[in-house]
C-alpha cells in the first residue's frame, strides 16, 4: 500500500457561522458568509476573514454593516454539524 499526500486545498471548507442583528425596531437581519464583525466608527460591519486568517485585516472582505447606534442583539450561530456514519468495510 503506498500513501500519497494532498497536492492542494481542500475542495471543501468549514461552514460558517450566521449572525442575527435585532435592529431598534425589531426587524431581524439574517448575516451569512461572515465570520467576524467589529465597530468601525458609527457602523458595525461583519467581515469574512482570508483563509487562515484569525484577524480582520485587509485581506478580509466586508459582507454587511449596520449603523451601531440601530443595533439592539447581535447573536451568532455557529453551524449544526453533520452527524458521521461508519461505513462496513
Amino acid at each position: 500500500m503506498t500513501l500519497s499526500l494532498p497536492t492542494g486545498a481542500a475542495s471543501y471548507r468549514a461552514r460558517m457561522p450566521t449572525f442575527e442583528v435585532t435592529l431598534r425596531d425589531r426587524t431581524i437581519e439574517v448575516v451569512d458568509g461572515a465570520d467576524a464583525y467589529q465597530q468601525e466608527g458609527p457602523m458595525t460591519t461583519f467581515f469574512r476573514r482570508g483563509d487562515g486568517r484569525d484577524v480582520i485585516d485587509s485581506w478580509s472582505t466586508r459582507v454587511a454593516s449596520f449603523r451601531t447606534a440601530d443595533l439592539l442583539v447581535v447573536r451568532r450561530h455557529e453551524p449544526a454539524t453533520e452527524g458521521l456514519r461508519v461505513l462496513a468495510g
